[in-house]
This record gives structure tokens, C-alpha cells and sequence, in this order.
């Protein structure tokens, strides 16, 4: 094809401007022919494409199709139960309810009900009448002297940066208007983090907002913004279920001028957090410092995110608790499926525990060092439906944070952009083109109707199932499909040994 493209191309840019030139019109033509036959020339003889090189200008077409991909996946191939890492009934299931129309779907599910990984609610015949009262819990221990009553649901940590100031407003104000927390991300408390919504402010291992010029720790920076009545709660970011030992990433297109002031960074470098704190090392520097925070915030509750790896570092952590007698007010479990902006594929595939195995380790680990009812434990990672919410509480939860959820109310259509600064929708960039497309007023009344109607849910899951309230779920309410393959084989036994032994004889 290169060959022949070299050849061809230089018969037919010399005949079409010969018969432009003897007819003295249509230059436009062998002007456009001679540039695509450059650009060809060029592509034949550049050594970095392969696929240029050897198909000049045909091969564009290869890259065009690979950068659309996955919209024509969406919205060609994808079916209901499709998509990743939600599936297409799960995000019309969000927007429904961010836009407060109707949830209902019609002719049943289309899940395959049979399936080994089908999960369900054991509903009772003697179901109650759903509660109109949305759950909240209190947060907040023996040790803390402000705790704080939050909704059982609440936005999960992303920073300004990584999504847009538009969308931290919008945020920020349906959390208002709902009542419940609004998790700053590692990134700092911005301006736009403070539209009356209460915050809980993430200190990661950057400690943005709160640094000094070294990158260390700085108490009064910090106590600054953890006395502001907006922030109810302090988060300590170990890791992250997405990247957990890797530290974030917030790319140089991203770090504007303002995001760099608000962290205290160089603007337009590529800011990587590092992978642990240089605060403490060992479990008891960090309920130390669990402790020094509670005492620079007021007594505001004060807590620690990890997603689970080595099982013997978290059981340290409780052996430490009831040797100093410092016992934080809460603890994320981030699961291992949790989201990012970006990851290397490796960590976000092969890395860290996974949400449930997680939150049955933790809580029989909190109850075997009789510590588990001195705090709370707070799920993060993929928890988006009120099922999923019902899962996490029956595995040991308190209360729930979600991120990407929040995301699609906001309009996110799981572009996959995230780490580009080309997120079409204006959530995740810092391009002020796109950012101007994100309408605050209505977003922000689709995060109040996201989580007001995702709690309803919650509450009629409940009482469908015949419990009064979230003290009474457990994991008994659910059936599993690999509990089914048990009753298939009382009902239907194998008869393969039967087989063996007549054809043994």
C-alpha cells in the first residue's frame, strides 16, 4: 500500500492539476489532493507509526475508530447488563433517579436469575410499611467532643482538581439541601467546597491544604480549616481501593494556577502524592496522630481510610488501639473495586481486598479486640444501588460513601476520560470549555434527588423484607446464588457415580 500510495498518488495529483489548470477552475481540488499527498509522504517515511508508515493517511482511519471505540460500544453494542465498570441499568437506574422521575422498569429482570453470582433480598409475607425517616448515624466516640449525626449515604472522597470547580459547587449543594457529608478528596478544602454543605476533609499523604514547603505536615495550616463549621469530620487517607500503596495522581494539564495555591503545589507539573505518610510509620504513630488531629479540629471526629492488604498491619492497628487507649471515631474500607481518575492497570486490577471480604475481616477483627463499638465503620467502593448500600450494612457497615454514583447524578456518562482533561460532560476536567456545560442549579438538584430517592429505596428494600429498621439487617436477609447450586443438588442429585459403578461391573 506504501508503494503504491507513493506512485499512485504523485499520477493523480500531477492529472488533476493538469486538467485544473487547462479548464482555470476548481484549484481547491489539487490543492486538497497535493496536502493529503504530503501528509501521505510524510506518514511513509516518519518512523513512530508502523501502521502510518506502511497505510499513509488510510491508517488514520485505524486511529479515529480506536479513540471512539468506547462510544460505539456504549451506545451500539453495550446491552442492559453490560458495561464496565457499571452496567448500562445501573447508570439509567442513577439518572432516573437524579432527574426524580420514575425508577420502574418494565417485563421483568434481565439478569440471569439462575447464576451462580445472582444476589437477592429474602423478602417476608409480613412486610411493613417503609419508613418516610431517612437513616442517619452518629459518628463520633468516648474520645471526641463534637461528634456529628450523618446520613447513612454520603459523597466518597474526590478533590477539586480532580473534578471540576463547577461540579465541587454542585456537590457541595445538594449535600446541603439533603443533609448529608460531602468528602473534600485529598486535594484540600477549595472555595468551592463551601456552599454550606458539611465536609469531611480527606488529609492524604500530601497533606494538600495543610503543607508546608517540604510537603510535611503543617498544624496551624491545619487547624485553620478544620475549625471551620462546614468540616464535621477529619479523614486520614492510607490508600485507596483503586491504587492502594501507589499515591495520587493529579496530572499537569489539571493543575491550574488556583489548584496549585489551594495545595500548595508548583502549577502545571504533574503532582504524585507519595505512597505513605512521613508523619508516622508504624500503627501507633498513626492513632498518635489520629489523636493530635482530634485535638487540633476541637474534638471533631476523626478517623482513618485504608483499603485492606496485609491482614496482620490492620489487626497492629487494633492491638494499638487498646495499648494507647486512642481509638479513632470511624474507619473507611475502601474496596479493592473502587474508583480513580487514573491508576496504572495493574494496581487497579491486581491490588488490595476486595469491598466484602474486607468488611467481614474488619469487623470480626474490631470485635475479636472488643474495639468494634467504640467507632464506626464507614463502606467505600462501588457501593451505588440501595442493594448495594443493604449489603455493605448486612457485612458490617455503618454508613456508606459512593464517588462515582454521585458522578452520574452530576451527568458523568462513563466516558472513561477521567485522566485526560477531555471529559465531555464537564465533570472531570479542568478545560474551562467544557466545565461551562455543567449547569449547577439543576446538577445540584440531582444530587439531592440521587441520594433523597436512593435511601427511600433503601428503606423499602427493608421493609419488604420485614425488618423495622437498619439495626435488624444482617446477612440473613440475603440468598446467594451459589446457594441455589446446594438445593439443585438435593433435588436434582448427580447420577454420574451411579454411571460409574454400572459400567465398573
Amino acid at each position: 500500500m506504501r508503494d503504491k500510495f507513493l506512485s499512485w498518488g504523485i499520477v493523480l495529483v500531477i492529472a488533476t492539476w493538469i486538467i485544473a489548470l487547462l479548464i482555470r477552475a476548481h484549484y481547491w481540488i489539487p490543492i486538497l489532493l497535493s496536502a493529503i499527498y504530503g501528509l501521505g509522504v510524510y506518514n511513509a517515511y516518519q518512523s513512530k507509526h508502523a501502521i502510518l508508515r506502511n497505510f499513509p493517511v488510510l491508517g488514520y482511519l485505524r486511529y479515529f475508530f480506536e479513540d471512539i471505540s468506547p462510544e460505539m460500544q456504549q451506545y451500539f453494542i453495550e446491552r442492559e447488563t453490560d458495561g464496565k465498570p457499571f452496567p448500562r441499568n445501573q447508570r439509567s437506574a442513577v439518572y432516573r433517579r437524579a432527574k426524580n422521575l420514575s425508577d420502574t422498569v418494565a417485563f421483568g429482570t434481565q439478569l440471569e436469575v439462575n447464576h451462580r453470582k445472582y444476589e437477592g433480598i429474602k423478602h417476608s409475607i409480613y412486610a411493613k410499611s417503609p419508613s418516610e425517616e431517612l437513616p442517619r448515624v452518629w459518628v463520633g466516640g468516648e474520645q471526641c467532643t463534637q461528634p456529628y449525626h450523618a446520613s447513612l449515604f454520603n459523597i466518597s472522597a474526590m478533590s477539586f482538581g480532580a473534578l471540576s470547580d463547577r461540579a465541587q459547587i454542585s456537590l457541595n449543594r445538594g449535600a446541603k439541601k439533603g443533609n448529608f457529608y460531602h468528602n473534600t478528596g485529598e486535594g484540600g478544602v477549595s472555595p468551592y467546597h463551601m456552599e454550606g454543605g458539611d465536609l469531611c476533609w480527606q488529609i492524604g499523604t500530601g497533606y494538600f491544604g495543610c503543607r508546608d514547603e517540604e510537603g510535611k505536615f503543617n498544624p496551624e495550616l491545619f487547624t485553620k480549616y478544620a475549625t471551620l463549621p462546614n468540616v464535621k469530620m477529619i479523614e486520614i487517607k492510607l490508600s485507596q481501593g483503586a491504587k492502594p500503596g501507589h499515591g495520587g495522581v493529579l496530572p499537569g494539564v489539571k493543575n491550574t494556577p488556583e489548584i496549585a495555591k489551594i495545595r500548595h503545589v508548583t502549577p502545571g507539573m504533574t503532582v504524585i502524592s507519595p505512597p505513605s505518610h512521613s508523619s508516622f510509620s508504624n500503627a501507633a504513630g498513626l492513632l498518635h496522630f489520629v489523636q493530635h488531629l482530634r485535638e487540633l479540629s476541637g474534638g471533631k471526629p476523626v478517623g482513618f481510610k485504608l483499603c485492606i492488604g496485609d491482614t496482620k498491619e490492620f489487626e497492629d492497628i487494633c492491638v494499638q488501639m487498646n495499648v494507647l487507649k486512642i481509638y479513632p471515631d470511624f474507619i473507611t474500607i475502601d474496596g479493592a473495586e473502587g474508583g480513580t481518575g487514573a491508576a496504572p492497570p495493574e494496581f487497579s486490577d491486581g491490588v488490595g481486598m476486595p469491598l466484602e471480604p474486607a468488611l467481614i475481616f474488619v469487623n470480626r477483627t474490631l470485635n475479636s479486640y472488643n474495639v468494634r463499638n467504640k467507632l464506626r465503620v464507614i463502606a467505600s467502593g462501588k457501593v451505588l444501588t440501595s442493594l448495594d448500600i443493604l449489603r455493605a450494612v448486612a457485612m458490617g457497615a455503618d454508613m456508606c460513601n459512593n464517588a462515582r454514583g454521585f458522578m452520574f447524578s452530576l451527568g458523568c456518562i462513563q466516558a472513561l476520560r477521567c485522566n485526560s482533561n477531555n471529559c465531555p460532560t464537564g465533570v472531570a476536567t479542568q478545560d474551562k470549555m467544557l466545565v461551562k456545560g455543567l449547569d449547577v442549579t439543576d446538577k445540584s438538584e440531582r444530587v439531592y434527588h440521587f441520594h433523597k430517592n436512593t435511601l427511600h429505596t433503601c428503606n423499602e428494600l427493608i421493609a419488604a423484607a420485614g425488618r423495622s429498621s437498619y439495626e435488624e439487617v444482617d446477612a440473613t436477609m440475603f440468598m446467594r446464588g451459589d446457594e441455589f447450586d446446594h438445593l439443585a443438588d438435593l433435588y436434582f442429585p448427580d447420577i454420574l457415580g451411579n454411571v460409574k459403578q454400572k459400567a465398573r461391573s
